[in-house]
């Protein structure tokens, strides 16, 4: 009996310092992994636990003392408890997860639309004779020096010219937008070309590609831009293929500074390119394709990259990504090519740590992204952001800020660390409370903006 014991024993101290050697792994390659990011408050907090947790499993180990067996067992039986708790696939049903909106929006009401009308022009009296409302909320984001402006607050001589440079080539790409079908059309096998059009656009630097059928509520009511403004939009085209390109990390980690809006403006370039390249090809082989890309839309980008399963729209207005989060900008073709449907995935899980999270509402400068559960507007259940004030905010520091989308748990680098996490978050209604928790305790509720890259300059 005394050996059967000591080998109980043996066994449960053999799994005291495999336990414990595993936690401090753990955190040590969490350590590694944050100091490659340059996340040195994570790489601190996750040092510091892998000694700490590691402490009490060789204490045990090394140390007989009475009642050892017990305490041993229990410790272990905490530790794979709330282990198996977290990774528990709870999965509750989210309530009014995805719904189809009921009215079309009309471009002229976009912040950007409004931002162009001149004052003392036709346009600009027609649109605040029937939107009165908006004129005094409006007339605050004019009186700011306005995005990339010399007279903003984050100014950066070589940043913002960069962004102007993005700027002015996707102004030449708009009037090619669309363009002449051949005159021969391909005989097309869709799930052939589906996957060709998929596999092409993540090699020329896609992020995610995803295809729906083009839905009437995708589409803007009327076009709120350039010489079309107040165009009825009318598309007939059957599918909509969507993309998302990645706006790079540490470029946006520097938010609102200089860099963001260089990052994004050069994202929105690279997304329009490809768009581009696809509704070429697709009309040299004899069928119809417009490339929908940055100034020049007839739908609503997130819609549509919701519907052909590429995200979920989140708090702050975006869409989010599974591995990317709302780090990315997206670009539309829509065409009659015959193509492949992609089933809308379940993203249910987004809609409940959005709910839960907050992280986005609390850093926002300009206090435009609401801290209160979804309401329903004009029969859609979600956030409402505050537009006006948000785009005043750009006014005020001449980029398009970026905080909301580099504080979001989601946002972090796409690695094996943080996919694992994003897994468990989608996975366990309690995991994504502990990730929340574990995100604000690594990351801090408030992480401060960092400098810019020293190539960019002071």
């Amino acid at each position: 009996m005394p050996s059967l014991i000591a080998y109980n024993q043996s066994l449960i101290d053999l799994l005291l310092l495999f336990t414990g050697l595993g936690i401090s792994g753990m955190l040590i390659y969490v350590n590694i992994i944050s100091i490659i990011e340059k996340e040195y408050r994570a790489s601190g907090i996750a040092l510091v636990f892998s000694t700490v947790f590691f402490v009490p499993f060789l204490f045990l180990y090394l140390y007989d003392f009475p009642y050892k067996d017990i305490v041993s067992v229990s410790l272990l039986v905490i530790v794979y408890s709330a282990i198996i708790l977290l990774f528990l696939p709870i999965r509750p049903k989210i309530k009014k997860g995805f719904q189809i909106p009921k009215e079309k929006h009309d471009e002229r009401n976009v912040m950007f639309s409004r931002n162009e009308l001149k004052p003392g022009t036709k346009q600009f009296d027609s649109y605040y004779l029937n939107n009165a409302d908006k004129k005094y909320l409006d007339d605050k984001f004019r009186e700011k020096p306005g995005l990339l402006s010399p007279d903003s607050s984050m100014y950066h001589p070589f940043s913002f010219a960069s962004a102007h440079a993005n700027l002015e080539v996707i102004e030449a790409l708009k009037p090619i937008v669309n363009g002449p079908v051949a005159e021969q059309e391909i005989d097309i096998e869709p799930s052939k070309i589906s996957n060709y059009l998929k596999t092409w656009s993540k090699k020329l630097g896609a992020h995610s590609v995803g295809i729906t059928e083009l839905k009437d509520y995708h589409l803007y009511s009327h076009k709120g831009r350039g010489d079309l403004y107040g165009k009825e939009i009318s598309n007939k085209q059957k599918y909509a293929i969507a993309i998302t390109i990645e706006m790079n990390n540490e470029m946006m980690q520097t938010a609102p500074k200089g860099s963001v809006i260089m990052e994004s403006t050069q994202q929105y370039l690279s997304s329009g390119t490809i768009a581009l390249q696809l509704a070429y090809f697709i009309r040299n082989l004899g069928y119809s394709a417009r490339a929908h890309i940055d100034g020049n839309y007839e739908l609503i980008c997130p819609l549509v990259a919701r519907d052909a399963g590429l995200g979920e729209i989140g708090r702050m207005g975006l869409l989010m990504t599974p591995k990317l989060g709302p780090r990315i900008r997206i670009a539309v073709i829509t065409t009659d090519i015959p193509l492949v449907i992609d089933k809308r995935k379940d993203f249910s899980s987004v809609i409940d740590f959005c709910g839960i999270c907050k992280k986005c509402a609390d850093v926002c400068p300009s206090s435009s992204i609401s801290f209160n559960q979804r309401e329903e507007i004009k029969g859609v259940l979600r956030w409402k952001i505050n537009s006006e004030a948000c785009f005043t905010y750009w006014g005020t520091t001449g980029t398009d800020c970026g905080r909301c989308m580099v504080v979001c748990p989601y946002s972090h680098p796409n690695n094996f660390m943080h996919n694992f996490i994003r897994w468990g978050i989608n996975n366990s209604y309690i995991f994504r409370r502990f990730a929340l928790y574990m995100d604000d305790l690594f990351y801090g509720r408030k992480p401060k903006s960092r400098k810019l890259p020293l190539w960019i300059g002071v």
